[in-house]
């Protein structure tokens, strides 16, 4: 079931959910909320081996996307004046707002892109939109805020696209789990953002 705004506000206000900075009235839909873009931007490269393009293998043993992203990713920080998404390219991006669901709260979520965006050929997450139960949550740390959301957004339009930080950039769509999961989502992505990726 999708929460209406009026739900989402109510388990903000029973702290069944934390979204930090709280958006702006402006930002919510009936069933939705805007989220905006930070100002860090991931843009792969193909990794090398001794100068030759290599083939990523992400089922094999071993395999880890944080090293990736160190050793083939280029970090862009956009500045006030923003940054031009070529057509065609592919970038890693985040939200400026964290996220936390605690999973005792019974709430997931998933993201989804903006029609305004999509028309112009701009996607957020390359069919990844589910944040489960648990996402963005320390037990043990109520000083915690969460995570902001990583976007794997592409432009398959035929026209670059200036990106700017802080731009309204995708929608988060809140949903009742249907009982208390046993385990919380603790999986690779579970607390995330480009301070992990830099490390």
């Amino acid at each position: 079931m999708i929460l209406s705004d009026r739900e989402i506000r109510a388990a903000l206000d029973r702290d069944a959910m934390k979204i930090t900075p709280l958006p702006q009235a402006s930002a919510w839909s009936s069933t939705a909320i805007d989220l905006t873009l930070d100002r860090e931007l991931v843009r792969l490269k193909a990794p090398l081996i001794a100068g030759v393009p290599t083939p990523v293998s992400p089922a094999e043993s071993g395999y880890r996307f944080d090293l990736l992203i160190r050793e083939s990713g280029e970090q862009i920080t956009m500045s006030s004046s923003g940054h031009v998404f070529e057509s065609g390219s592919f970038l890693l991006a985040w939200t400026t707002e964290k996220l936390q669901l605690p999973h005792r709260s019974r709430l997931a979520a998933r993201v989804e892109g903006k029609s305004s965006l999509a028309r112009l050929g701009i996607g957020v997450h390359v069919t990844a939109p589910t944040i489960h139960a648990g996402f963005g949550f320390k037990q043990g740390d109520p000083g915690y805020v969460g995570s902001p959301l990583q976007l794997e957004m592409w432009n398959c339009g035929p026209l670059d696209i200036k990106l700017l930080p802080g731009m309204p950039i995708c929608q988060l769509i809140v949903e009742l789990v249907d009982g208390t999961p046993e385990k919380g989502y603790d999986g690779r992505f579970s607390i995330q953002g480009p301070r992990q990726v830099q490390a």
